[in-house]
């Protein structure tokens, strides 16, 4: 069985419901790196392993596309992209600007029973933090993710809801590529801070903890260029 097929669903009546669904089956691979950057994803095998037309697929992948999560290269096709260091910095880039804003909506809107629904998301999140393995290592970067998304929720902006969407998910492929072995991926005990920050009504003092909290996660990732060495070196035995 291919890491394609393990992401298939039942076909659903209407084309458009088809197409999502096969964009959310593959973007869900693609973050939890059960589809590698650089995959292949032909028209006509997605096409084939959900049961669809390759016009229902080719829609599915242009979605992904859309998001950053996919590219399409002229005469080849599309594959899982691969983000550059330089991609990398930009996401993060694009977050400072965006998340401090989110914080201060949400500190505008959110209930206790926000609160109480945050609290048994970091709750799972710790779980996975304490589990070992990459199955485990992968929940805990979607975990770290949801919690950013549930802020967007809250803040109640549906356009920057759909911005921060795309940016925790291709920034959950960074994580997953370059982040560093045996660190969290986002600092959990920020999210606990900024939280109870956010009940406090202490909007400011969230914000800036949220732009640390950022920084702290692109800390985690080693961008820095590899240097390559000669073909007889790499193959050398001593």
């Amino acid at each position: 069985m291919t890491l394609l097929e393990k992401t298939s669903v039942s076909p659903y009546p209407l084309t458009e419901d088809r197409s999502m669904a096969i964009r959310e089956s593959l973007r869900n691979a693609i973050i939890d790196r059960r589809l590698a950057p650089g995959t292949k994803l032909s028209e006509a095998e997605v096409g084939a392993l959900f049961d669809v037309s390759r016009t229902v697929a080719r829609a599915a992948l242009q979605m992904l596309t859309f998001e950053g999560l996919v590219k399409t290269e002229r005469n080849r096709g599309a594959f899982v992209s691969n983000p550059t260091p330089e991609e990398a910095r930009q996401i993060f880039a694009s977050r400072r600007l965006i998340e401090p804003g989110i914080v201060a909506a949400a500190a505008e809107r959110i209930t206790p029973k926000d609160i109480a629904r945050f609290r048994e998301q970091l709750v799972e999140e710790e779980r996975y933090m304490n589990e070992r393995g990459p199955a485990a290592r992968r929940a805990e970067i979607k975990a770290s993710g949801d919690f950013h998304l549930m802020l967007a929720s809250v803040a109640g902006n549906a356009i920057l809801q759909r911005f921060m969407d795309e940016l925790v998910a291709r920034s959950s492929l960074v994580i997953a590529l370059y982040g560093r072995s045996g660190v969290s991926s986002c600092g959990h005990s920020e999210h606990f801070a900024i939280l109870d920050l956010i009940e406090r009504g202490d909007a400011r003092r969230a914000a800036d903890l949220m732009l640390h909290h950022i920084d702290h996660i692109e800390a985690d990732l080693d961008l820095q260029p590899k240097q390559g060495v000669a073909l007889k070196d790499a193959l050398a035995t001593g």
